[in-house]
């Protein structure tokens, strides 16, 4: 029996998943990393910690699955895009900043202020806050030793793949995915970085590669890390909004994706890159393979935050998220229940937006909050694609992968809200299914993306939308709109407040 390994580099949890060649998962290990906020707006990790969770996680993962280790033919990984992970020149990790990170929100809008539409024409996407090259342009400006010091600028999956091969290398969807490459043709390019400020620092870009391409192979020392078997092959790998739509059976043009997960993905697949300033950004992975993105850190990150907060306050619960889901479940939505906004991260809308209840009174509990959570999170998805509609590319459907498709009420919540029909995946680990597909088509088990994903892909649940709540979510969208717009004078002080600290 041959296995593909995937492995799925998040924000806040590491994932290793073996498949057999039919996706069928056999095993999986996770590991929860931990995130530090040395000042207000930055979000960091541990690198070291990082490359230990992912030989922790490898490890138990083949140990679980009772194979012996060289039956993995081959192995790939997503992570989540942009952020900043800095290696110096010898390789070692200096810097690991995360996408939640906002520290660099106010260079972002002096960038865009004095370059948008030359940042869009090349790159396809506007510099903001987490976006990989306006955080080294951060650096570089704040905290010039440190600049110098470095040796490549990586995102989080190419530090697994560099930690695993030694070879400091990246893929055309991450590359794309954080404007770092002039689209449609996919190159770096001197122009692109001198609008960042970047001038001469072409030297720290690792070297790029399509994403199903063996970049390199198991080292001795990562061997002994992980327990893989040295010289098992690695692809280059993937944007992991991207390979969650593969591992959930999005492939054509024109097939929608949503992603609830720690950030709201909202995308559709096309044969040609779309040229609209209002979208957030488009991604390459492949030849004529091009992927419209609308995205925010707004999504089911609310909910993790929610459940450390205040569910585990006083200690830790069996299983939390289902408490979630059983308080939502004792309530009737009504046409006074409070809002939320999303913003605990803020917003591409604005560095300035926060996060909030609004409209609570003394009959409201807990359920209602949540409810409240649940349906803001709906919300700013479909802000987003609202936008991809008002940009010309109609979703009539769509998957809904991540770890809010696993709610029994969220799927719902999103077609009615929404009002399209949305299918949910069979496979619950959809990031690390769409690294363990490319994998296999970089050795050559599949001899196509289609291939690949027709043997290893599955769907699981449909959801119809209810034409009778399209009323009651209509009026509230409005309302989550209009409460957004009044609070942001009261944000931006707020935000004044604390860069005065």
């Amino acid at each position: 029996m041959t296995y593909l390994l995937g492995l799925d580099a998040g924000n806040t949890v590491f994932k290793a998943v073996l498949f057999d060649g039919t996706g069928r998962q056999c095993a999986l290990h996770a590991v929860h990393g931990h995130s530090s906020t040395p000042r207000p707006g930055h979000v960091e990790r541990d690198l070291d910690e990082l490359w230990a969770n992912a030989g922790a996680a490898i490890r138990a993962c083949i140990e679980k699955a009772g194979i012996e280790p060289r039956q993995i033919a081959g192995v790939g990984c997503a992570g989540h895009g942009n952020g900043l992970y800095l290696l110096d020149r010898a390789g070692e990790a200096i810097l690991g900043v995360q996408s939640l990170d906002n520290r660099a929100g106010e260079l972002a809008a002096e960038l865009t202020a004095a370059a948008g539409d030359s940042f869009h024409q090349r790159c396809l996407q506007k510099p903001w806050a987490a976006q990989t090259p306006t955080l080294l342009a951060w650096v570089k400006r704040h905290i010039p030793d440190l600049y110098g010091r470095a040796g490549t600028a990586l995102l989080c999956k190419d530090f697994i793949t560099f930690r695993l091969t030694g070879e400091r290398v990246s893929d055309i969807s991450d590359m794309s995915g954080c404007g770092l490459l002039c689209l449609p043709d996919g190159r770096y390019d001197d122009e692109l970085l001198a609008l960042y400020g970047l001038a001469g620092a072409g030297h720290l870009l690792p070297r790029l590669a399509e994403p199903t391409e063996v970049v390199g192979r198991v080292t001795a020392n990562a061997a002994a890390q992980t327990g893989l078997v040295e010289g098992t092959p690695v692809i280059a790998g993937f944007f992991d909004v991207i390979s969650s739509a593969l591992g959930s059976g999005v492939i054509a043009s024109g097939d929608a994706s949503i992603i609830a997960g720690t950030w709201s993905i909202n995308q559709v697949f096309s044969e040609t890159a779309v040229r609209d300033p209002s979208v957030f950004m488009v991604a390459k992975f492949g030849d004529d393979r091009f992927v419209t993105i609308e995205s925010s850190a707004t999504s089911a990150a609310n909910l993790e935050w929610y459940v450390r907060e205040i569910v585990e306050r006083h200690g830790e619960v069996d299983d939390p998220f289902a408490l979630c889901n059983d308080r939502i479940a004792a309530i009737q939505p009504a046409a006074d229940d409070p809002l939320f906004h999303p913003y605990l991260f803020g917003s591409r809308l604005g560095a300035e937006c926060r996060a909030g209840f609004y409209g609570l009174a003394g009959w409201h509990g807990e359920g209602h909050l949540l409810r409240a959570l649940f349906e803001g999170v709906m919300f700013e998805h479909r802000r987003h694609v609202d936008v991809l509609a008002r940009a010309g590319l109609s979703i009539r459907r769509a998957v809904l992968s991540g770890g809010g498709s696993r709610s029994p009420h969220w799927p719902q919540m999103f077609a009615d809200g929404i009002g399209i029909p949305i299918t949910t995946a069979e496979a619950r680990e959809t990031g690390a299914l769409g690294a363990a597909i490319g994998a296999g088509v970089g050795i050559g088990l599949f001899d196509t993306y289609e291939t690949g994903i027709a043997a290893m892909t599955r769907p699981r649940d449909t959801f119809m939308p209810d034409v009778r709540m399209r009323t009651h979510y209509d009026r509230r969208y409005a309302l989550f709109g209009r409460t957004r717009e009044a609070m942001r004078a009261i944000w931006t002080d707020l935000r004044q407040e604390t860069a005065t600290r």
